[in-house]
Order: C-alpha cells, then sequence, then structure tokens
C-alpha cells in the first residue's frame, strides 16, 4: 500500500517517466510536489495508491481516487499508472494493475467503476488495459496536443468491479 510519506521518491519516478514523450500527459514540469502530494491524498482518503519496489528503489505507482460529486461516490477517476524507464516492458504496469483490481474485487464493494483515459497513439496501453477487462467508452477527438499542429483522440475505458455491493437499502 502507498503511504504520503513517499512522496518524494514517486515524484523522482513521475518526473523520470513524463520525460519520455508519449505516455505521461504530462511534462517534467508539470510533476510537481503539489501535484503529487495531492493526488496521494486524495488516493489515501477516497482511493487506491500502489507501489511497486525493486529492492528499496520504487519502480511504479497506480492510484485512482473518488470524484468530488456525491453521485460518483462509486467510481475511481484520474487512474494513472507509472513505470520507472528502467522497468518497462518486464511486466510492473500489468502486475500493478492487476493488484489494483484484485484490491477492488476482495476490499472495495463500495466501488463499482475504475474509469481511464488513454492516448489513443498508446496502442499498447490500450491493449493491456483490454486484457484487463476495460472497455472503450468512445473516443474525444482532438483533445491531446502533441505538439506542432498535431492534435490527438483520447480514448476513455472503464472496468466493472465484479464484487460491487451496493450500500442502498431495496
Amino acid at each position: 500500500m502507498s503511504r504520503v510519506e513517499y512522496w518524494q521518491e514517486i515524484l523522482e519516478l513521475y518526473q523520470r517517466a513524463a520525460a519520455i514523450p508519449g505516455g505521461l500527459a504530462r511534462t517534467p514540469k508539470e510533476i510537481s510536489t503539489e501535484y503529487v502530494r495531492g493526488f496521494l491524498k486524495k488516493s489515501h482518503e477516497s482511493g487506491i495508491s500502489l507501489i511497486a519496489f525493486s529492492g528499496m528503489r520504487i519502480i511504479g505507482e497506480i492510484h485512482a481516487y473518488k470524484p468530488v460529486p456525491k453521485v460518483f461516490s462509486h467510481v475511481l477517476s484520474e487512474l494513472t499508472v507509472v513505470v520507472d524507464p528502467d522497468f518497462r516492458g518486464k511486466g510492473i504496469g500489468k502486475a500493478l494493475f492487476e493488484a489494483f483490481l484484485e484490491e477492488l474485487r476482495s476490499k472495495r464493494p463500495d466501488i463499482l467503476r475504475v474509469e481511464l483515459i488513454a492516448r489513443e497513439s498508446n496502442s499498447k496501453a490500450i491493449a493491456l488495459y483490454e486484457s484487463l477487462g476495460f472497455s472503450r467508452e468512445g473516443k474525444l477527438e482532438k483533445r491531446i496536443d502533441a505538439g506542432k499542429g498535431v492534435f490527438e483522440a483520447d480514448i476513455p475505458m472503464a472496468w466493472i468491479n465484479p464484487g460491487f455491493k451496493s450500500s442502498k437499502k431495496a
């Protein structure tokens, strides 16, 4: 389980990952202390954050949290997964996702839906998400400014928790 005290190491992980074009929808300059501490706090309060280690080094992180309006209290959104560039292609991201989804299935019956948005050109990530049970829910045309007058679509995706149990009485 992630803890807020790891924020510095997670900040450095996100900055390394953001330096590689086409992955995170943030530049290294946008990965700030406030950004990292903010998503860790929100994930701790209403969602989930998990960390992958290699020895004492943080090599991956995944998180999502509930949006603010109460009508979305059954949803985790802003899902983000980051793997250290030195460890990509070794199954770390998939392992983080599997642990994340298992945590939801077994320990979070209050969560029905998990949302993420993937860059259309990131076909490898989209294939991974689909293999984990996420479904495409449309296409947000020309949402990402790829620079130099080029825009690409974002693909909204969702996973439905089979372990969901409504807290409302019939």
